[in-house]
């Protein structure tokens, strides 16, 4: 299951369960990253693998690519 950096996922819930099953999704990301919130607009600092928006977004990134804010996807609210 695990296919190191080179797993493809097609939504952002792929990405978080992934995540999640491995144990990052507490984990500090090695350089926070400033994120605006796709769904209300707000900023906010990214700090671990999963976080959430104050309106819920949530957002995830894998151990691999955790380097640029370009490579955050979303879940959707609450996922």
């Amino acid at each position: 299951m695990h296919e190191g950096c080179t797993g493809q996922f097609k939504e952002g819930s792929q990405v978080i369960d992934k995540i999640r099953m491995m144990g990052f999704s507490d984990q500090n990301l090695p350089i926070p990253l400033v994120l605006e919130c796709s769904h209300c607009g707000q900023s906010f600092i990214m700090r671990t693998f999963e976080s959430h928006c104050d309106c819920g977004q949530v957002y995830g990134v894998t151990p691999c690519h955790a380097d640029s804010a370009e490579n955050v996807v979303r879940a959707g609210i609450n996922y």
